[in-house]
């Protein structure tokens, strides 16, 4: 399947009072790791707003395994692993020096007209043609 990722370093701001990062920050990393994906599709916001679909996240699950501290360097990965009826994204968060696995975590996205705000059942076409182009390509 089709992947991104970034390197994240955990600042002073992403900590909460028992000195780990606040499990809500973990959204902002995955949101990082979510757009440089959709950029690899060419299919980011702007294009889906352009295209007419708003895709609104309808599901998020997230698994902490091991907590992230301060200023520890992570690497954070989305991996597209469905696409035809939804997007659904995959997410680990890894410690950069060991590769160990730090937070597991998926989102489903669904396509909705813009206009009438109708859920669509299918992806639309667009989406279609552009991840099967990067698979072919890859």
């Amino acid at each position: 399947m089709i992947s991104a990722s970034c390197e994240i370093v955990a600042q002073f701001y992403d900590i909460d009072p028992m000195e780990v990062v606040w499990h809500g920050n973990y959204v902002r990393y995955f949101e990082q790791a979510r757009g440089l994906l959709l950029d690899r599709i060419d299919y980011n916001y702007a294009q889906m707003a352009e295209s007419g679909f708003l895709w609104p996240i309808v599901d998020m699950r997230v698994k902490y395994v091991r907590p992230v501290r301060y200023r520890q360097l992570i690497v954070v990965e989305a991996t597209l692993v469905e696409y035809e009826n939804r997007l659904k994204i995959d997410y680990r968060c890894k410690d950069a020096a060991s590769g160990e696995i730090l937070t597991k975590a998926h989102t489903v996205q669904l396509a909705v007209n813009a206009v009438t705000h109708e859920l669509s059942l299918e992806s639309p076409e667009i989406l279609l043609n552009k991840v099967r182009r990067v698979l072919c390509a890859v």
